[in-house]
């Protein structure tokens, strides 16, 4: 029963921060926001899992291998929209040429999503690798040296 409210908080806010930051994700091609943002906020609902429950919990739940992949998927997600733009014979993020057929530019809003879903996935899984970096380390001296 130890920080039974912290405890009830936490669980009443994760699923909501994490539905903002898919919303966030989804619609920063038409307005504010983005891959960044909702990289951070979806960062950010795992460090108050941390705050609450402990490092380790948050580990469990989310191993570092798992960051380490999602940062990998994430950059191959942005690179690959470049590449095969380039492939398909326009210039480096040349969106058009992904749906060149479309009188509306659907190729932009495709590639752009790619590109905004493949930032989302390096922000967070960065920011979750510092926190747990950062966190997880011994302290340089002892609390009684102060």
């Amino acid at each position: 029963m130890e920080r039974l409210i912290l405890r009830v908080t936490t669980k009443l806010l994760f699923a909501p921060i994490i539905l903002f930051a898919l919303y966030v994700q989804f619609h920063g091609d038409y307005g504010p926001g983005g891959g960044f943002q909702a990289g951070v906020i979806f960062a950010v609902a795992f460090i108050l899992h941390a705050f609450c429950y402990g490092l380790d919990e948050t580990k469990k739940a989310v191993p570092q291998k798992a960051l380490t992949v999602a940062m990998v998927i994430g950059l191959l997600f942005y690179v690959g929209t470049g590449v095969a733009t380039m492939l398909l014979g326009a210039n480096l993020l040349g969106y058009d040429s992904i749906d060149p057929d479309s009188t509306h530019h659907a190729g932009q809003h495709y590639g752009i999503l790619l590109v905004e879903w493949g930032v989302g996935m390096c922000v967070a899984s960065t920011m979750m690798t510092i926190f747990y970096h950062f966190t997880g380390r011994e302290p340089d001296i002892n609390q009684e040296d102060w």
